[in-house]
């Protein structure tokens, strides 16, 4: 019998659930156990299949407008954050509603308020159609948030008054694209004002160093996350753009793509291992357990910082 070819298996840490999605999915498992199903949730509650199927099978309803939600039921927005119409529209129907909005989202929404009254052009740095950049651009009037998502967009853009400009970006960005494009605002319009402290929260930049230091000892590098998970795709952009040869998403074990892998790895070699923010870890041990089938693995984890940060429940889940 031959013999597996030995893998060492380089595990990012940190990886997978930031703290925002942590108390997200614990707000929904809550209700259902305060108030017992059906418990509807507006839009994914996180951008991950696994959990929202598991939250499912809990009770969990999950619709994509309140318009779905019936009469005296209980209803919860995503983690991504919503635009004002939508709290205002369940006060009107007089639903009870708990916000899961990441705090670090909601710090965002904050600041473009804050800039809008002090009368300055909001500049949003985000991609268009994400859950998070709809949130935020619906907490000021039509047309006082300007999108921008790339340097072009930063070259182009005439304000009406360049003194009078601030931005802020969405939280879960490439930090290197996010750089060039504020770099350019800032030869463009010196005054403009940016955030007191960065937009991009800490879990997106962590996870992103931790690429950053195993990608380059890897022959290949998989990202465990959703397609439409904006941190998880940045994962496999920065692991592409420090010389990765191979890096790819996977949302499960099943989507590994073996045949593409084996000439890379060749007769085993390395490969570094991660998970998006809204990827829980049962699903990096299924992807490990996957490459034990096929090698001899060798895990090491290459910790870069420790993540200790918690953020609060709504009091009515926490009494």
């Amino acid at each position: 019998m031959n013999a597996k070819p030995e893998l060492t298996l380089l595990l990012a840490s940190p990886r997978g659930f930031c703290a925002g999605v942590d108390r997200a999915i614990q707000i929904v498992e809550l209700a259902l156990t305060k108030f017992g199903p059906p418990v509807y949730v507006r839009h994914e509650i996180v951008h991950n299949r696994y959990v929202v199927e598991s939250l499912e099978a809990k009770g969990a309803v999950f619709v994509e407008e309140l318009n779905e939600v019936p009469e005296g039921a209980k209803v919860i927005f995503s983690a991504h954050g919503v635009p004002k119409s939508v709290p205002a529209e369940a006060q009107s129907r007089e639903l009870f509603y708990l916000d899961a909005t990441c705090p670090l989202v909601s710090k965002v929404h904050v600041e473009a308020e804050r800039h809008h009254n002090a009368g300055l052009q909001v500049l949003l740095i985000g991609h268009a159609g994400h859950p998070e950049v709809i949130g935020t651009m619906g907490q000021l009037p039509d047309g006082a948030v300007t999108l921008i998502e790339t340097v072009a967009d930063a070259e182009a853009i005439a304000p009406a008054d360049p003194s009078k400009l601030a931005y802020i970006t969405q939280t879960t960005l490439s930090v290197d694209d996010t750089s060039a494009i504020v770099a350019a605002l800032r030869r463009r319009f010196p005054d403009i004002t940016g955030p007191h402290k960065e937009d991009i929260c800490y879990a997106t930049t962590n996870r992103q160093d931790a690429v950053k230091e195993i990608a380059p000892r890897s022959d290949a590098l998989l990202v465990i996350g959703a397609p439409n998970s904006s941190n998880s795709m940045r994962l496999v952009e920065v692991a592409e753009r420090v010389g990765c040869p191979y890096a790819a998403l996977v949302q499960r074990a099943e989507d590994i793509d073996w045949a593409a892998l084996r000439p890379v790895l060749k007769d085993g070699g390395t490969i570094g291992l991660t998970a998006g923010a809204s990827a829980p870890e049962v699903l990096v041990e299924e992807v490990i357990d996957a490459f034990r089938q096929h090698y001899d693995v060798k895990v090491e984890t290459a910790l870069i910082r420790d993540e200790a940060v918690q953020f609060k429940l709504p009091r009515v889940l926490a009494e």
